[in-house]
């Protein structure tokens, strides 16, 4: 699950109820903030509690259906098959260390809640240039879902 489909989630627990709502604002509020959106805006939105602005703000951030990158021959781009393994490799290890943090988050309890991550797409690490990505998604090792976010093929 990446952020903007975690906003999506907030905007039905937001209207759901008041208790819901109280627990999903701060979520909210830090979310929006790391987003490409008019800052100004999103504060507003955020002190008035103003669900449906909520709702607006996030339906601009969905927009369109991600646009694919354009397809990238990795020998044109400059990307070696070593580099593309080794990148590959690192992003698979992130995200295997992002879900096992998102699954080891305590809950109510003293205890772990046993759930499983949501965690479905990352940022790739920056250690790679963006182009050796666009070369993994070219060659369908991944699979690129928009806003920087690319997922496992």
């Amino acid at each position: 699950m990446n952020a903007v489909q975690k906003l999506r989630e907030l905007v039905g627990e937001v209207g759901k109820g008041p208790a819901s709502a109280m627990q999903a604002w701060p979520v909210a509020t830090r979310l929006l903030g790391r987003m490409p959106l008019d800052q100004a805006e999103v504060k507003r939105v955020c002190d008035a509690r103003d669900a449906v602005g909520l709702d607006a703000l996030v339906r601009r951030l969905e927009g369109p259906a991600p646009e694919k990158p354009a397809p990238v021959d990795p020998a044109v781009a400059g990307v070696s098959a070593e580099e593309m393994r080794a990148a590959l490799h690192a992003f698979n290890k992130r995200l295997k260390v992002m879900r096992l943090s998102d699954e080891s988050k305590l809950g109510g309890r003293y205890t772990s809640g046993g759930r499983a991550s949501k965690i479905d797409a990352i940022q790739p690490p920056n250690e790679y240039p963006e182009a050796v990505w666009k070369a993994l998604a070219a060659a369908g090792k991944l699979r690129y879902t928009g806003e920087g976010f690319y997922a496992p093929a």
